[in-house]
C-alpha cells in the first residue's frame, strides 16, 4: 500500500495552540480576522449542537430531565451558557493565548455584562445587524484584537429560559433573536 502525505490548511485547534505569538496561521497567511471567524465556528457549532441535541432535546421533548443554572443541587442538564463559560475558564486556565466569553447588553446574570467600551460598542452593533464587529483594544497596556459574535436563539430551550428567567431584564425574545454576543480577543 502506498503512503501519499497531503498538505492540508492548518485546523481550529491548531490555530489554538500557536496564537500567543507569530503562530502557524500566521506564518500560513492567516489574518486575525480569519483566526478569530475560525475559532468561533468551532465554538458556536459546538454551543449549537449542545444546546440543540442534548438540551432541547432532553429537556423540552422527550422530558427526561430539565436545564438549570443550579445543576448541581438540582441534578439536572448544565445550561448551555454555563457550558460554554466553563470551556472559557478552562481556556484561561491552560493559558491558550486567546480568551473568549458570551456576554449580553440584558444579562440574565450581571457578571455577563459589558465591561469595555469595545464590548458595550460591539454588542449594540450585533444586536442591530446581526453581523460580526470587529476592532483593536488596549487592555492592561496589551493590544488585542476584539471580535463580538452574535449569539442566537437556535432552540426553544434558549427563549423560555431567558423570558421566563425571573432576573432576565428581557423577556421577549423569538428564535433567531440576537440574545448577546461572543466576545473573543487575540492579543496582536
Amino acid at each position: 500500500m502506498k503512503s501519499t502525505h497531503v498538505k492540508l490548511p492548518l485546523s481550529a485547534a491548531a490555530i489554538a495552540v500557536g496564537i500567543g505569538c507569530a503562530t502557524p496561521a500566521m506564518a500560513a497567511g492567516w489574518s486575525y480576522q480569519q483566526i478569530a471567524d475560525a475559532l468561533h465556528a468551532v465554538m458556536e457549532s459546538d454551543r449549537t449542537v449542545y444546546t440543540r441535541l442534548i438540551v432541547n432535546r432532553l429537556q423540552n421533548q422527550e422530558k427526561v430531565i430539565k436545564a438549570s443554572e443550579h445543576w448541581k443541587d438540582e441534578k439536572a442538564l448544565v445550561l448551555p451558557a454555563q457550558m460554554f463559560r466553563f470551556g472559557a475558564e478552562m481556556v484561561a486556565e491552560k493559558n491558550a493565548g486567546f480568551s473568549y466569553a458570551l456576554l449580553s447588553e440584558w444579562p440574565v446574570n450581571k457578571q455577563n455584562a459589558p465591561k469595555t467600551e469595545v464590548e458595550t460598542e460591539g454588542l449594540k452593533a450585533i444586536a442591530a445587524t446581526g453581523k460580526p464587529f470587529y476592532k483593536e483594544e488596549t487592555l492592561g497596556g496589551k493590544t488585542y484584537f476584539t471580535a463580538v459574535y452574535p449569539d442566537k436563539a437556535v432552540a426553544k430551550a434558549c427563549i423560555s429560559c431567558h423570558n421566563e428567567h425571573k432576573d432576565s431584564p428581557r423577556t421577549d425574545f423569538k428564535m433567531g433573536d440576537v440574545m448577546g454576543g461572543v466576545v473573543l480577543r487575540l492579543p496582536m
